[in-house]
């Protein structure tokens, strides 16, 4: 492979021409492909085409994009080792390389299974990558509270940028020594940090663990009966049941150019109080979310946005906007606020995404303003949602009559589920509800479309 890439002209070679060595094992010579090549881009996707999709696996992990041809080097000596690319200098499209790489393994698997959606996960980005089907985590981060805390304001910043797809490390990737070797003084530190991070983690774009050594099943963080373990199965669960509303930002992400992480500048302009907040953002139109990054904290400063009252989603007390409020921060809650004028749609426990379920959906509607909320569905597995193959159903709730209204579905596609229920759970300033998907609901309704 490496010498019919070479002898074609596909490959960088100054790397090689520098005798450098990677840091596996002994240290090997290496080098990358020019992705800015198109007929390059052609051969990797061939390759790995027949070497690893043909075989079954059908997602990608494309790590070093930088590109990190050789660890630790500056970026003017990364530069340097991709000098020339294909379309001209590396200080002009040094930075572009993981969005041609994305494009080339994306146009590659469509090109030979146009069914299929394709799902690229990679460690840098570039302006237009969503483009590719491809999300971008926050690379090798450290696992310590002041990392957690950072990683806040790079999704917010990264979403700010005008792509949708961001993720991180939960639990950080780099452990220190003292969490690594699970010393005993430190252990539950380590397991309050972690449930933490994934309690955040459960409202980002896309939901992962992933690090060294101490490992990340909750079996192995802590034992059943801890706090941690009883608060990471929560998120989770609770993750998975707010599928209905997280697949409907995914689905607004691609055909309105939404930003499921957003941050308050966003949806707040006029609240010169929101221009400067990096702890906190909007989850979608409807969920302030307030992670808690300090450990043994228990409580969290949270400034609720003007223009509106909020509701706190656990217990269901109403707030009103324009305030800083100390929310409280137990073990096993994050800080997570329902924008007054909301209906936010949860579905029942499912173990996978794409778990197909005759189950009731529950309307959630936090009253006090008017709301809507438009619920996007499609086949969930292939591309026949760029050919139509969806569709929307408007929920609106009228404050000034009290009215909800679930209006007839629009668009259809294949295996959609016909008839339905609707449970409905109404919030009020003055008629608090805890979060409880075994509570009796307030009506229920028999949806045919």
């Amino acid at each position: 492979m490496y010498e019919d890439f070479d002898k074609k002209g596909y490959l960088f070679k100054r790397n090689i021409a520098d005798g450098r060595k990677d840091w596996i094992g002994e240290g090997y010579t290496s080098t990358f492909y020019d992705p800015f090549n198109p007929a390059a881009r052609t051969a990797f996707w061939k390759l790995i085409n027949e070497k690893i999709y043909s075989k079954g696996i059908n997602a990608w992990w494309l790590d070093a994009t930088e590109p990190d041809m050789h660890s630790n080097i500056s970026v003017e000596k990364r530069k340097e080792v991709m000098n020339p690319t294909f379309l001209g200098s590396s200080t002009k499209y040094f930075n572009a390389f993981p969005l041609v790489n994305a494009k080339g393994v994306y146009e590659g698997q469509r090109s030979v299974n146009p069914n299929e959606r394709v799902f690229i996960l990679t460690r840098s980005a570039f302006s237009g990558l969503q483009k590719y089907a491809a999300a971008t985590w926050s690379g090798d981060i450290g696992a310590r509270w002041e990392d957690m805390k950072a990683q806040i304001s790079a999704g917010i910043n990264f979403s700010l940028s005008g792509m949708p797809y961001w993720t991180m490390d939960i639990g950080g990737f780099v452990v220190e020594e003292r969490y690594e070797k699970h010393q005993p003084e430190h252990v539950e530190e380590w397991r309050e940090m972690f449930s933490r991070w994934f309690q955040f983690g459960a409202f980002t774009p896309l939901f992962r663990a992933h690090g060294q050594f101490p490992y990340r099943e909750f079996y192995n963080v802590a034992p059943e009966s801890h706090q941690a373990y009883k608060s990471m199965v929560y998120y989770n669960q609770l993750r998975y049941r707010l599928m209905p509303y997280i697949y409907t930002l995914n689905g607004k992400a691609h055909h309105q150019d939404y930003t499921m992480m957003r941050g308050l500048v966003m949806d707040f302009p006029a609240d010169e109080k929101v221009k400067n907040i990096g702890d906190s953002y909007m989850f979608g139109p409807s969920l302030l979310v307030n992670p808690v990054y300090k450990f043994k904290e228990r409580s969290r400063d949270v400034y609720l946005p003007r223009g509106q009252g909020w509701y706190d989603l656990f217990s269901g007390q109403f707030h009103k906007g324009g305030q800083a409020i100390k929310a409280d921060a137990a073990y096993g809650k994050m800080p997570v606020f329902v924008k007054e004028g909301s209906i936010v749609p949860i579905g029942p426990a499912i173990q996978y995404t794409s778990e197909k379920t005759d189950k009731p959906l529950t309307l959630y509607v936090y009253t006090g303003k008017d709301a809507s909320f438009t619920l996007y569905e499609d086949e969930g597995t292939n591309y026949n949602y760029e050919k139509g193959s969806f569709s929307n159903i408007l929920i609106t709730y009228n404050e000034a009559d009290k009215n909800l209204t679930i209006e007839d579905r629009e668009g259809d596609f294949a295996g959609m589920q016909i008839n339905r229920v609707f449970n409905i759970v109404i919030l009020t300033p003055k008629n608090k509800k805890p979060l409880d998907f075994n509570q009796k609901t307030d009506k229920t309704i028999n949806y045919a479309g």
